[in-house]
This record gives structure tokens, sequence and C-alpha cells, in this order.
């Protein structure tokens, strides 16, 4: 009776150590064991004399004691992976600081992020406002962050979860920063939602050669502010021996007023293709991030010679701070050369009106930069503050975002202060019309599009191929001719064409030429960067015909 209940009690023991022998979780062992040196012992017994009765007794024993340690052991392991160690909120916020470690919560999981926050893309200083926290409350912020690879980079830190005793404070249940956004127009493509970013649909966008404003592509980084028009005032900071500047939209309104057409493009415009190429970061753009607007406002020239700005022979930098901001009250940010704000003929307006109505609260209302020419992201909105500087904005969208990079360069390599801003863009054009996999009839074909150039460089021609790029027609550019070195607008264009007897599809690919002479690149490849920006490459759709 005695072995039985010795056999019962040491076999689980020597089932698990016969497994451990043969399987990797034998690692689990010896991550619980204190003892390195034990290991299971090949032992045989026999009765026979009192000796060997001792030594048989001894055996059995230890292997009494090996199965009861194999037993525990493997409780415990399975209890590992099985539960996930638990901690409360108090000790995840006695973990805020690089001493401590850094600790961050997401829904009920509980991470050590301390090895990231050095290397957090938008800076440790914004990672370090949610140590010993949760994370939601910027994450509703920074919607972006709410993407599959960025939540399996904060898996790999993953150390337990929170306790379900452990119920969350009312505080947490923080109010939604984008419940006061305005409301949209339903045509707009969404990419995002919070911060709001779209586009409209390629049928419209060139539908007419100004962009209606409810169909505008918008690029919001934070939630929209809603400014009190009475109450609005923009700062000047003056020069040395100058003054600084209070401006009410009154005052602003005592500018001579000046209009002008300007076409704003994302630097991620048509970003969607070069990640049909090679993964990048950001936004999905199509070819609807740019549109065109009749803008009107005072001249930013003007303003800053009240001020008493002159052109100095030294570089100088005019900064914008615009009133949307985060949680830490840092505002969006951008700058521009100096020559180029106090140049008249470059024609940067501190924009008021947009298509002869009021800027539009998600448009910059009351009153945003336009810099023609220039990225979108320089073109600030909801403008709070005007500053010249000796170097350009430390915003963390003008010194670590909007550039460009090598092919060869990945997130492990880049360095973006060896990279100048994205002002004046390349050379563009698209096909809004047919659309990708569409079926047309046969006999004629009519392609239509887009074509703008940075820098206020003239579209001089648009080339459009049916066959891949084997052979190419000029299309016809619409309305008035440009004027050098001032064609702040798009040219709209098309081209139609007959259609061979008997093909069953086209292969419709267009390139626009500017004054320069500046062309578009034929592939993807050599302009493809990480953050997907600066992509003008031929625009290509394939579509089916008809019999």
């Amino acid at each position: 009776m005695l072995l039985l209940l010795l056999h019962r009690a040491v076999a689980p023991g020597l089932r698990q150590a016969y497994r451990l022998k043969s399987t990797p979780a034998r690692l689990c062992i010896r991550a619980c064991c204190t003892n390195d040196s034990f290991q299971p012992q090949r032992s045989s017994f026999t009765f026979s004399g009192d000796n060997s009765s001792t030594r048989g007794w001894r055996v059995m024993g230890t292997l009494l004691g090996l199965g009861a340690v194999l037993a525990c052991h493997d409780q415990q392991c399975r209890a590992s992976q099985e539960s996930p160690r638990r901690y409360t909120r108090e000790e995840v916020k006695s973990h805020s600081s690089p001493e401590t470690g850094v600790w961050v919560t997401l829904g009920c999981e509980v991470f050590d992020i301390t090895e990231f926050v050095d290397i957090h893309p938008g800076g440790a200083s914004k990672l370090m406002l949610a140590a010993g926290g949760p994370l939601e409350p910027f994450w509703a912020l920074y919607a972006v962050h709410n993407q599959p690879h960025v939540r399996e980079i904060l898996a790999q830190y993953k150390i337990g979860e929170l306790s379900p005793d452990d119920k969350a404070p009312s505080i947490l249940k923080t109010s939604d920063p984008y419940a006061d956004d305005p409301i949209r127009h339903s045509a707009l493509k969404v990419n995002t939602q919070r911060p709001f970013n779209a586009e409209p649909p390629p049928e419209l966008l060139t539908e007419n050669y100004i962009t209606p404003n409810p169909i505008f592509f918008t690029r919001n980084h934070l939630p929209v502010p809603n400014v009190d028009p009475d109450t609005y005032r923009l700062n000047v900071v003056g020069p040395p021996g100058g003054q600084s500047l209070c401006l009410s939209l009154d005052d602003l309104y005592q500018f001579p007023k000046h209009e002008i057409t300007v076409t704003l493009q994302c630097a991620g415009n048509r970003r969607s293709e070069m990640t049909q190429f090679k993964e990048v970061r950001g936004l999905e753009w199509s070819l609807g991030a740019i549109s065109t607007a009749r803008w009107a406002g005072a001249r930013l020239c003007d303003v800053l010679a009240q001020a008493g700005y002159q052109l100095c022979e030294t570089e100088a930098h005019v900064c914008f701070e615009g009133l949307d901001s985060d949680p830490t009250g840092t505002a969006y940010g951008a700058s521009i050369p100096l020559a180029r704000a106090m140049d008249p003929e470059a024609e940067v307006l501190l924009a008021y009106e947009m298509n002869g109505q009021p800027l539009p609260r998600d448009h910059g209302f009351p009153v945003r930069v336009v810099v023609p020419g220039v990225v979108g992201a320089r073109h600030v909105k909801w403008l709070g503050k005007v500053s010249v500087e000796p170097e350009e904005s430390f915003s963390h969208w003008q010194r670590r975002d909007y550039k460009g990079f090598s092919p060869s360069v990945d997130w492990d390599t880049v360095d973006f202060d060896s990279a100048p801003s994205i002002q004046e863009l390349p050379i563009q054009s698209a096909i809004t019309q047919p659309k990708e996999g569409e079926t047309i009839g046969s006999g004629e074909v009519t392609v239509k599009g887009y074509a703008w150039s940075g820098g206020g460089r003239a579209v001089v021609r648009v080339d459009v191929s049916l066959d891949g790029g084997l052979t190419w027609q000029v299309a016809e550019l619409e309305g008035e001719e440009q004027r050098a070195r001032k064609a702040w607008a798009w040219r709209l264009w098309h081209l139609q064409a007959p259609l061979p007897a008997g093909i069953k599809e086209l292969n419709i690919v267009c390139k626009a030429v500017d004054e320069s002479y500046n062309v578009q690149p034929d592939t993807v490849a050599p302009i493809w960067n990480l953050r997907g920006v600066l992509n003008n490459a031929w625009h290509r759709v394939h579509v089916h015909v008809t019999p």
C-alpha cells in the first residue's frame, strides 16, 4: 500500500521530468529553480538487505521530493503562461520616470516602455506625458497611433495586465477632444476621422477649376479649434527697434486686400502608390490631396513691414504658430524663409477669405497663411503668432517631418537633421477620369486630369499614353496661359482619342512638363522614401474596354 501511495506521489513528477527532458519546456524549470545544479537522475532500487533497503528508501524519498518540486514548477509555469501578472493602477503610477521605469496602460494591459522612450518618433517628452498612466487620452488626440504596426511595437513591451478588481477612476473618462469638430461633406473620402483628413473623389476633383469649399481636401494634425472672431488676436513679434503687433480681424481688414488663386498640395499626395511599391508610414492619400481656391487677405510683407521688418543679408525665417495644440500646449508650427515672406511678388497671404467666403473652420478660420507654390504643411491654419527667427521653426512638423530621403534610408538610419525641409514641390500630374479598373465603351476615350508645379513654375505640356508609355499624345491644357514664375494654380487638361478596333484594355499614363523642363519620373522606385512624400511618378490607370 505504501509503495502504491509513493507511486501516485512520484509518478506525475517523473512524467514531467520526462517531458522536460524532451521538450523546450525544460527552460521553464531552469528559470523557476533556485539551484542550477538540480537535474533529474535515473535510479533503480531493491529491498534485499538492510543497506539496500536503506538506499531504496532514500532513492524513493529523493524521487518523492523530485516529483513534488517538478509538480510545483509545472504548476507555476502553467500559471505564468495562462495568467499574466496583475498590477494595480497605483503600481503603474509609481513607474513614471526613467529612474523607476516608464510604464503605461492601454485597455487592461500594462507595458514597460522604458527602453522605447528615447526612440519614440514623436520625441521622448510627448511620450512621457503618459508615463504611469493610460495611453487612451493621448491616442484619442493622436489617433494615427491606433494602427496595427504601432500595436505590434507596443506588444513587445507588455509585462502584464491590470487587476480586474482595480476599477478605473472616473477621471479617466476624458472628454472627446474632437467632439466640437465641424460637420463635413459626405462626398469626401476619409483617411482618418481623428484628426480629420480627407480628400475629394477623383471624379469631383477636376469638375471645376476652383474647388468648392465643402470638398476642398482637408489636412488636420490636431483637433479643430473653435475660435471666437470677436476676441481673436494675431500676435506679430516685432524686431529690435520695431513694434510688436496685436491684430484683430478688423485690424487685418485695414491692410490692402489682396486676392490670388492658389493650389495647395499635401506632401503626401499619391502616397498610396508608394505604399504599393514598398511600405511607408503616413496617411494613405490617393490623388486628391490637392485642391485650388481663390484666397483673399492681407499680404504678409505688408504686415511685417508695419512691425518694422526689412530684408536682411543674414539668413532668417518667418515662423508661424497655429491655435491648434496638443495636451502640452505645443501648437502646430512651420516656417518659410524671410526672403519669400518679404517679397511682394511671392504674394504670401494672411488669408481670411476662401472663394469669397470667410474661411471654413476646417481650413483655418479666422486666419491662415497661404504660401503660393509651397507645400501645404507651411500654410499654417488658425494662425495665432508670427515671429522672425534666425533659424527655421523648431516645430516637429518642420524639423522631424515633411522631408525627403534616399530610397536606401530606413527608420533605423534616418537622420532628419541631414535633410532640408520641403518648401517648393516638384512637377505633378494625375488622371481623374477614367478611374482605375473602370470599364469604358469602345470607339473613343476621354482622359481628364490636373497638372501643377511648385515654385510658381508654369505647366507647359502634359503627355498622355494609352499603351503604358510606348506612344504618346499631347493633352489640351484648359484655361488661360499661366504667368511665368507666378503660376500658383494648377492646369486642368483633357485628351480625346480614338481607340483601335478590337482593343480590350488600356494602360493610360500621364506626365507633365513645367517651364523649367522638369518632368516626372516614370516609376516610384527611384523616388521612394520612408515617409512616402514627394511622389510625382507617372500616374497610371488601367481600364477595360467593352467590345
